[in-house]
């Protein structure tokens, strides 16, 4: 007001600098696995990071856990959800782009995303407590159909599909939601072990 922003002020200017670049999707998911959060806003919570606060919450360590988020378009990374929740969006015509996922107890995870003018991408592993990224971001690219595979035990997964709705849950050590060769976008996704 009297031409100078305060401290607290510059922490703001900088917190809109981030939300915008996380809105805009300027990075792309190419690494296997990664440690440092994607932001946008107040989501830098990783997939791993919840992880590890869902068991100390449980007071257990030996919990089977699966911690995920989504990428979606417009939106940028959405908060962590975990074991069964939905993470996306319904109703709203909105593309998954990319999935960032990590486990606990279960020995790791892999992913391979089908993504629209690629096809499927390669798979991408990491260990518990690591995260898993799959798909893509800055590209404007729909992520059809995701392959999972667990390390030790089952996954369970569904997904939200374009002019589908929910499909029915899948349960395996691997296993495969939404479509391929169909052209239709995933919208969200439930994933539990």
């Amino acid at each position: 007001m009297n031409g100078f922003v305060t401290k607290s002020g510059k922490a703001l200017l900088a917190l809109s600098a981030a939300a915008v670049m996380g809105l805009t999707g300027t990075a792309t998911a190419q690494a296997q696995t990664s440690s440092a959060p994607a932001t946008r806003g107040s989501t830098a919570v990783t997939a791993a990071d919840a992880v590890k606060a869902e068991l100390a919450k449980r007071g257990t360590a030996a919990a089977r856990i699966v911690c995920y988020r989504v990428h979606v378009a417009d939106l940028g990374w959405l908060p962590v959800v975990c074991d069964g929740k939905v993470a996306g969006t319904t109703g709203q015509s909105r593309r998954m782009e990319a999935i960032e996922v990590a486990t606990g107890n279960v020995g790791g995870i892999c992913l391979n995303a089908h993504l629209a003018n690629i096809g499927w991408q390669g798979t991408r592993c990491g260990n518990d407590y690591q995260n898993v990224v799959a798909g893509t971001t800055g590209q404007s690219r729909r992520m059809e159909a995701l392959h999972i595979t667990v390390a030790s035990g089952s996954v369970a997964a569904r997904a939200h599909v374009q002019d589908i709705g929910w499909q029915n849950a899948v349960r395996g050590t691997s296993v495969t939601v939404g479509t391929t060769g169909q052209s239709r976008r995933m919208e969200a996704i439930q994933i539990d072990v």
